[in-house]
């Protein structure tokens, strides 16, 4: 438990699942991001990982929380609460893209087939993949929070959706985590950082491309296909806003002794939109049946 016992997650911290409900009633736009095709897809791209990405995120974690201490305990159960949330909202986020024309399926599918070959693998495996993917939602969560501009002209309710997703990311980034490093208090250090940087160097080599990828489907249903489109795709990532190039010094960090993702504490960024969403927090234990079944 020594690992454990020297984390920096704030003794503080309050990881708040926040029971918010986005655009049943809204119709979205094909291009709902200020009306810029790349950036819409990139988003709605990304948007189709969730909902069984963060189902293994849970399951990941909640075997390996045997033992654990109250304080992770808990924040395990919010964890799982807010995720559980996420997921349901971006169905309904990736349902309103197929209601706008887009044929999701080719994105489902490679989705599905890279998690049906995590369920192959160990369980302390799958959680390695949760703690690098973990970093990553992290990462671009910041950014999301920070570039004021990011959202600037995006149909309000989506806009509000992605904003209230990076808070909660930001929020428990460190639970993961922290669950690693009691799942592995009884390896060496060398161990542990040799396993999780060959992760982090694996899912890394799979997660841009996957993402250009499934904007290049969603763009050529379009019309929107060549070198052309290409290259905004790379100016987007690395150039305005630069969500691949913001996040190259945070992801280096992942790979130094002695990381851990609130060795930066940046809470600041959930408290500038936090009050947005006061009005949904939900109570510690909820009732609905759906997160308490969850988070058991």
């Amino acid at each position: 438990m020594s690992s454990l016992s020297r984390s920096p997650t704030p003794a503080d911290l309050s990881i708040t699942p926040r029971d918010m409900r986005f655009g049943r009633d809204d119709r979205q736009g094909r291009w709902w991001l200020n009306g810029d095709p790349i950036a819409s897809t990139f988003h709605t791209a990304l948007s189709v990982t969730f909902p069984r990405g963060e189902a293994m995120f849970i399951e990941a974690v909640k075997a390996h929380r045997d033992g654990v201490p109250e304080k992770l305990a808990r924040e395990i159960r919010a964890f799982t609460q807010q995720e559980v949330i996420h997921s349901r909202e971006h169905v309904v986020f990736n349902k309103k893209a197929a209601e706008a024309g887009y044929d999701l399926s080719e994105l489902e599918d490679d989705v599905n087939q890279v998690l049906d070959l995590i369920k192959t693998r160990p369980q302390i495996v799958n959680l390695m993949a949760t703690i690098a993917l973990e970093h990553y939602t992290a990462m671009m969560a910041a950014v999301m929070l920070r570039e004021d501009s990011m959202y600037a002209g995006a149909e309000p309710e989506w806009a509000a959706l992605w904003k209230w997703h990076a808070i909660e990311e930001i929020e428990h980034k460190g639970v993961a985590y922290d669950t690693w490093l009691h799942a592995t208090k009884d390896w060496s250090r060398f161990r542990r950082w040799r396993a999780k940087a060959v992760m982090m160097l694996l899912v890394t080599s799979r997660f841009w491309p996957k993402r250009v990828k499934g904007m290049k489907a969603l763009l050529k249903q379009d019309g929107l296909t060549g070198w052309r489109v290409t290259a905004r795709i790379w100016w987007y990532l690395l150039g305005t806003p630069g969500v691949l190039r913001k996040s190259f010094f945070p992801w280096l960090s992942y790979f130094m002794p002695g990381f851990h993702p609130w060795n930066h504490d940046d809470r600041a960024l959930i408290g500038k939109y936090e009050s947005d969403y006061a009005d949904a927090i939900m109570p510690a234990h909820s009732s609905k049946p759906e997160l308490a079944a969850a988070a058991a």
